[in-house]
């Protein structure tokens, strides 16, 4: 561990004190030119063409024409490189142009939200990396930061914008899961979104009955499996609802804060 690792508090994973920049690097690797830069940089093109699943260590050696044993004087291990994958892949925020303009917390939070939804659309095999904690590398601290400020001027305690920041991160994440793999079925298929949705309504059509399937039954009825597929609308559809709960709670803190005694009054 370096001596700026050691002054910055010591027990820090490996590959969040590679993250930001902490360890000791080999002064010179087995192979003129290896850092750990490149063999990032690898890891996301093998994943970019390859998916994550084809990510291994003798892989991005390969990718990179080293043995995969000098990889491990950067690299301590596939969990490692995963952390900094991700931390190059996604990148730090671009500002809010809604708090630039001073448009209000909920443009600003619906901004935040839209630019994580990019980000991860652009690299889907981000989607695929588990989920090992709370942020702490430092383009992810950036984003969690950016979310807090978006509610900056809502009137929300510390501890509800954390939730609310959390809230739509999971969204995000979600939505963004669902819509890639119903990508990735309809490509398998190799035919058009449109002849997905007509195969599955003529498959309930022939599986529903209306007496133990009424919603259903309407729904089919409706024509909503007809009309023009839109592939933002459910994600703008579920942030609106979510950001309606989020009004919500700021009316209410703020009447509870004008209550008297400050208490917070019952919806």
């Amino acid at each position: 561990m370096t001596e700026k690792s050691s002054a910055a508090g010591g027990d820090l994973p490996a590959s969040l004190e590679a993250a930001w920049g902490l360890r000791d690097r080999p002064a010179k690797g087995p192979k003129p030119g290896l850092s750990l830069e490149r063999i990032v940089a690898a890891a996301v093109r093998v994943a970019a063409a390859e998916g994550l699943g084809a990510v291994s260590m003798g892989r991005v050696a390969k990718e990179l024409g080293a043995s995969t044993m000098s990889l491990y004087r950067y690299v301590s291990a596939k969990d490692e490189l995963y952390v900094l994958m991700q931390e190059t892949a996604f990148g730090p925020p671009e500002p809010l142009s809604a708090l630039e303009s001073g448009a209000g917390w909920r443009e600003a939070l619906a901004e935040w939200a839209s630019a994580q939804r990019n980000r991860f659309h652009a690299h889907l095999w981000l989607l695929r990396i588990p989920v090992g904690g709370p942020p702490a590398t430092p383009n992810s601290l950036a984003w969690w930061e950016q979310g807090l400020q978006a509610l900056e001027g809502s009137g929300l305690d510390e501890g509800d914008k954390i939730s609310v920041v959390l809230l739509v991160s999971n969204f995000v994440r979600s939505e963004a899961v669902l819509m890639a793999d119903l990508t990735a079925a309809v490509a398998a298929r190799g035919v058009s979104p449109e002849d997905v949705m007509a195969s599955y309504e003529r498959t309930l059509r022939r599986l529903v009955d209306p007496a133990r399937h009424p919603g259903i039954s309407r729904l089919l009825e409706s024509g909503v499996f007809t009309e023009p597929d839109d592939p933002d609308y459910e994600f703008t559809f579920g942030m609106e609802r979510l950001l309606d709960g989020v009004e919500a709670l700021v009316r209410r803190t703020a009447e509870g804060s004008r209550a008297p005694g400050g208490d917070v009054k019952s919806a």
